[in-house]
């Protein structure tokens, strides 16, 4: 459509009142353009739509002292199409290389100065960002999507959603040295700059909308007609005797099993539906860190890797992406979410399905490792749980590593340009809805089957407080980057380094996961009370306790993802109240404060979820249990062997141990829980002395569960025991010493945790297994438990005696 200037301008002046720009990313300060350069905007077409809002967008301000009028200044336009819209009645509208722009390059060749240009690509998106709650169903219909729209849908488009328009702007570039640069010919130089151009367009459009994902049933059929799954059919007709015909519908079931049928239409309305529900259910979602998302979007393969708390956690994070206009992921959920109803919900918001395991398998395994490797290649952003399953004791659990090596291996296969990149993401809740569930499968061995009908069990809780949910994106890991680190191509030539990799590539995973964990007021009450004897305070030493760890984590912050809780020791403490956590018994004397009946459990599992930002800090105070006065040598003695059992299960970052624990002396001496004397520290006051007695206690159960593993595997001579069995029998002592001891921890018992102390103690050569699968002690372990064991109050040291003098405790495999 073409209109006169002064058409134009009324047209624009009309629709001044109706057009509404909902963001604008980058803002114009930021692109950083030089002053004295030509802008020239660059639109991907000549749509009317998109002329009217860059034209308004202007005249607002929002672009500087840039005018996108029609006219020009001397040789320069103000604004150029890339593209023209060709139309006609039997296809729809096709892009088309514009003339226009041709001759704006032309014209800079012949005009030849030292001032440069500088062309902005700029591109706006109707209605994708759902900025506001209600938009209606046409607002959707008529949302941005990837093939071009008619004129009929333009206008359709401009009246829905002109209330929601997003801008983005893309790399400036210097024309003029683009076209200078080396090149055989003057018009290759130009297409040159077509062609880049043309890209950032294209990274815009896949940042806002996502690649253009095929028809599910298109994808489903391209996945039979690749080699891998060609190959898988054959195999398992030739090993079954099946007919070829029966095997490929058999791998055609496992597609369409597996495959999302993803629909912008079930998107929306989970938006509105989540957006309701967590506004019930929640106080706030915080969201730290999206910065870093945006700046991988669009030239990034992106894998988001949250941890894994809760069912909310996919249907959250898919939320927050929608809602701040970035592609919804897609999601892997296991097949236990496959039900009738719920499954297709779910299918059609972006999930895929796999199952648990792929053993015995192979011809689901190739149909599932090729469906993620073309989700992978068409660039539609990916989430996973490395950890598996939910978390039931609220610490991060070990990787699984499987969805890991396929998205190694798609990324090895190098069919795409685009790099790839993982996203670890936090989500600390201050109230999680499965709380209930994870003690009662903690304590009976046995999980619950889902069901449809769970849903229903919700909308009975709206009206319970859940406090705020915080999401916090961690430092990426740019795979090109990790593997050129850890495994350079010299390495590679090993047959043995992909497997080492992708455990690796876990191990780091899951640390910047933890790294990035937030701090809130359930946490810290959790930490602080459940450090104290019989899980009772007095509210104003409780206070100082709070005000104690998130001081500590200001002085010394755990990691540089980590964020401190907001808000006051008595909003914390009233909130925990309010959340039916702890309760408050009037005294004489002053209110005390204890944990709530039967929420001793629950309060460990919110404990877990930040206690890793206070192990190391813990352990040093532990130190001074019984010794009044420590060099740091003294301190490197006691417990310098225990840094690397610490840093396996709770995922820590590698540091220094000699100047990390240094580093954390000075923080505790400056918040006056140490003194610094000519020999070292020595413990402060007596009420100091008990704060940091607290502190120390929070890393008890992790020294207790070591040091009853380590003496029940030397109370026996060296090789009597495998892995397994010590192991088990680990656990069954554990267990009864929770009991005897009046606990009710079942995270205390974990298997997986005594597990992960056996391999730290493979690692460190404290230990090696015999040809034989038994175990075989060093020396140095014996020593070591000896000189350590003082560190531990007697009343225990007894116990532990008596219950490995017990015959059972003798047994083995």
């Amino acid at each position: 459509m073409t209109l006169s200037l002064s058409g134009f301008s009324r047209m624009t002046s009309l629709l001044s009142r109706w057009l509404r720009f909902r963001s604008i990313d980058p803002s114009w300060s930021e692109l950083n353009l030089p002053e004295t350069a030509n802008i020239v905007l660059v639109l991907d077409n000549n749509a009317l739509s998109d002329r009217l809002a860059l034209h308004l967008l202007c005249r607002k301000g929002a672009i500087g002292s840039v005018d996108a009028s029609l006219a020009t200044s001397g040789h320069m336009p103000r604004h150029v199409m890339l593209h023209q819209l060709k139309r006609s009645f039997l296809r729809s509208p096709q892009n088309r290389p514009s003339p226009h722009f041709e001759a704006f390059l032309e014209n800079i060749e012949h005009h030849q100065d030292d001032v440069p240009v500088m062309v902005v690509p700029v591109a706006f998106f109707w209605g994708r960002r759902p900025g506001r709650e209600a938009r209606g169903l046409w607002g959707l219909m008529t949302a941005d999507h990837w093939p071009l729209s008619g004129r009929l849908r333009r206008l359709t488009t401009l009246l829905f959603n002109g209330h929601h328009i997003d801008v983005r702007f893309g790399t400036p570039y210097d024309v003029k040295a683009l076209l200078n640069a080396p090149a055989p010919s003057a018009s290759h130089a130009r297409r040159r700059v077509v062609r880049l151009l043309r890209h950032q367009f294209q990274q815009l459009r896949q940042q806002v909308l996502g690649p253009d994902l095929s028809h599910r049933r298109t994808l489903v059929r391209s996945l039979l007609m690749t080699p891998s799954v060609r190959q898988a059919i054959s195999a398992q007709a030739e090993e079954s005797g099946a007919e070829l015909p029966h095997v490929e519908k058999q791998a055609q079931r496992y597609a369409r099993e597996i495959a999302s049928h993803t629909s912008p239409q079930t998107l929306w309305l989970l938006y509105q539906l989540l957006g309701r529900l967590w506004n019930r259910l929640y106080d706030g979602v915080k969201v730290h860190g999206l910065s870093r998302v945006r700046e991988l979007a669009g030239t990034h393969e992106l894998i988001y890797v949250p941890c894994h708390r809760s069912h909310i956690d996919y249907l959250l994070l898919s939320y927050v992406m929608y809602h701040h206009g970035l592609t919804t992921p897609q999601v892997a959920a296991g097949r236990n979410l496959n039900m009738p109803v719920i499954g297709s919900i779910l299918r059609k918001g972006g999930a895929f399905f796999v199952r648990r395991s792929f053993k015995g398998n192979a011809l689901y395994g190739a149909v599932f490792n090729e469906y993620l490797h073309q989700l992978i290649r068409r660039g539609y952003p990916v989430e996973y749980f490395i950890e598996g399953g939910r978390s039931r004791t609220g610490r991060t659990l070990p990787p699984r590593l499987g969805m890991l090596a396929m998205t190694l291996d798609s990324f090895l296969r190098k069919d795409s340009s685009r790099p790839m990149a993982f996203v670890p993401i936090y989500i600390g809740y201050e109230k999680v809805l499965e709380s209930g569930a994870y003690q009662r499968e903690l304590t009976t061995g046995h999980k619950k089957k889902e069901s449809p009908f769970d849903v229903l069990k919700v909308f009975k809780r709206l009206r319970e407080p859940y406090g705020q949910v915080h999401v916090n994106i961690g430092a990426p890991l740019r795979l090109d980057d990790w593997l050129n680190q850890h495994f350079p191509d010299p390495v590679r030539t090993d047959h043995h380094w992909r497997k080492q990799a992708v455990a690796a590539l876990g191990e780091d995973l899951a640390t910047r996961i933890n790294a990035a964990a937030t701090l809130n007021g359930i946490n810290l009450v959790a930490l602080a009370l459940l450090g104290t004897s019989h899980m009772a305070i007095e509210e104003d030493l409780l206070a100082r306790q709070l005000t104690l760890l998130n001081a500590l984590q200001a002085h010394a912050p755990a990691t540089q993802e980590m964020r401190c809780a907001e808000g006051t020791p008595s909003e914390w403490i009233n909130h925990a109240i309010d959340l039916g956590m702890i309760a408050r018994c009037d005294q004489t004397l002053g209110p005390v404060i204890v944990v709530a009946e039967g929420r001793a459990p629950l309060l460990t599992w919110y404990r877990n979820n930040v206690l890793h930002l206070f192990a190391r800090p813990a352990l040093l105070a532990f130190a001074f249990r019984h010794r009044r006065q420590l060099t740091l040598g003294e301190i490197d003695d006691l417990v310098g062997t225990m840094w690397p059992a610490l840093d396996n299960e709770f995922f820590l970052e590698e540091t220094d141990d000699r100047e990390e624990s240094q580093t954390l002396l000075q923080a505790m001496t400056a918040l006056g829980l140490l003194k610094a004397t000519d020999r070292g520290w020595e413990r402060g006051a007596t009420d100091d002395n008990e704060q940091l007695h607290w502190l120390g206690a929070m890393i008890l159960p992790t020294l207790e569960r070591g040091f009853l593993l380590v003496s029940l595997l030397l109370r026996s001579p060296s090789g009597t025991y495998t892995a397994q069995a010590l192991e088990q029998q680990s656990q069954a002592l554990a267990e009864r010493l929770t009991l005897l001891q009046g606990l009710n921890a079942p995270e205390y018992f974990d298997k997986r945790l005594f597990s992960g102390l056996l391999d730290t103690l493979i690692e460190g050569e404290w230990i090696h297994m015999a040809d034989d699968d038994t175990i075989v002690v060093s020396q140095a372990l014996d020593d070591a438990l000896r000189q350590r064991r003082r560190l531990f109050d007697a009343p225990l040291r007894r116990r532990l005696h008596h219950l490995l003098a017990q015959p059972e405790a003798q047994e083995s495999d």
